[in-house]
């Protein structure tokens, strides 16, 4: 379980993780939900619709505040919630 968020973290979460790590890596700032979702679509096999879906599913206190909190990055600037 992560934390206080309250989210039993599995394979899919790990594999939302490291593309948001290896983004930030390669261009500075934090992937926003339109990166996320599409690279959702490659390692899920899953349409764009069920891709974000599953996003905020699986941070459903919002992605932006749960999955850079749990991932260790920082929120980017300019973004408060979701």
């Amino acid at each position: 379980m992560a934390g206080s968020e309250n989210i039993e973290l599995n394979d899919e979460y790990w594999s939302v993780f490291d593309f948001m790590r290896k983004f930030y890596d390669e261009k500075g700032v934090a992937p926003d939900v339109r990166h996320t979702t599409k690279q959702m679509v490659e390692d899920f096999g899953v349409d764009k619709k069920a891709a974000k879906s599953k996003l905020f599913k699986m941070f459903p206190y919002g992605y932006v505040k749960q999955a850079c909190k749990v991932s260790g990055m920082k929120r980017p600037r300019g973004w408060s919630t979701g």
